[in-house]
C-alpha cells in the first residue's frame, strides 16, 4: 500500500516510474513541477487525451524514456476525493512501438497486481490513434451539439455527422502512416452505441461547467492543424472548432 500522498514533489525523491494523468493543457507545467522526482533514468507514462503527449514531454526531457499510453474509461471528478466511473469499460494500454525491456514487463506486472486491466503493446501508436479516432469526434460532437452520446446515437443526423468526423480523423491517421483497422469506423460506432445512454465526454463536462481551460486544442484543433501539414480537408472539424472557440470565449 502507498505510504505517502503529497502535492509536494520534493517530498518524494527520485522516481523510477511516473504516471501523468493531468489534463493535456497542464502537461508542460506538471512536468516542470515534477522535476525534483526526475533523473535521467526516470521513465514517464502520460495517460492523457490526445496523441502528442509523448512528443511534448520529449521536448522537455529528451534523454528519458517516455512511453505512449491511453485509457478507455468514462469517469469524472464528482467531488473532492471522489471519482465516478459511469461507463462499462476500463482498460489501460501502454508501451513503445517495437520496444520492450525488463522495466516494461515490471510495470505491466505492477498494474496487474493492482487489479488494473493493463496491456503492454509494441504497436502502441495504433492503439492510441484508434482511441483518438473514437475520442476526438465524440468530444467535438458532444460539445458542439451539447448532447450526450446516447442522444447523438439515437439521431440519424447527429450520427451521420459523427461518422463524417471519424472519416476526417481517419484520413489524418492514414497520412501519418499509422496502422489502423480497416473497419475502424464501424468499430468506433459500435463502442459508442454500447455505452450507457447518458455518457458524455470529459470535454463536454468542461464546456458545460464553463471552465476557462478545455481540451479543445488537443482534441479538435489538433486535427485541423496537423491536417493542414498534410494538405488535408477537414471542413466539419473547422466548422465545429470555430463555433466551439466562440462558446469557450477564446
Amino acid at each position: 500500500m502507498p505510504n505517502l500522498a503529497t502535492d509536494n514533489p520534493a517530498e518524494i525523491g527520485i522516481a523510477d516510474f511516473i504516471i501523468v494523468t493531468t489534463k493535456s493543457y497542464d502537461l508542460e507545467s506538471i512536468i516542470q513541477q515534477l522535476s525534483p522526482c526526475i533523473d535521467k533514468d526516470t521513465m514517464i507514462l502520460p495517460l492523457l487525451n490526445g496523441v502528442d503527449s509523448k512528443e511534448r514531454i520529449k521536448k522537455m526531457l529528451p534523454n528519458n524514456i517516455i512511453l505512449d499510453g491511453c485509457v478507455y474509461i468514462v469517469s469524472r471528478l464528482k467531488q473532492f476525493g471522489v471519482i465516478e466511473n459511469s461507463g462499462n469499460i476500463q482498460k489501460l494500454h501502454f508501451g513503445l512501438d517495437n520496444f520492450v525491456n525488463d522495466s516494461l514487463h515490471l510495470i505491466e506486472s505492477l498494474f496487474k497486481e493492482a487489479n488494473i486491466e493493463a496491456y503492454r503493446s509494441e504497436n502502441i501508436s495504433t492503439v492510441i490513434w484508434e482511441k483518438f479516432i473514437f475520442l476526438s469526434p465524440t468530444a467535438t460532437a458532444t460539445c458542439y451539439f451539447d448532447k450526450c452520446i446516447g442522444e447523438l446515437m439515437a439521431n440519424n443526423e447527429y450520427l451521420s455527422t459523427i461518422t463524417t468526423l471519424i472519416e476526417e480523423v481517419k484520413q489524418l491517421a492514414n497520412a501519418k502512416k499509422i496502422a489502423i483497422s480497416e473497419d475502424i469506423t464501424e468499430k468506433t460506432l459500435t463502442i459508442l452505441k454500447s455505452l450507457p445512454f447518458e455518457t458524455t465526454s470529459s470535454m463536454h463536462f468542461d464546456f458545460q461547467a464553463k471552465k476557462l481551460n478545455t481540451e479543445l486544442e488537443t482534441l479538435t484543433g489538433y486535427v485541423i492543424n496537423e491536417g493542414e501539414k498534410y494538405h488535408l480537408e477537414t471542413p466539419t472539424y473547422k466548422k465545429f472548432y470555430a463555433e466551439l472557440k466562440k462558446k469557450s470565449g477564446y
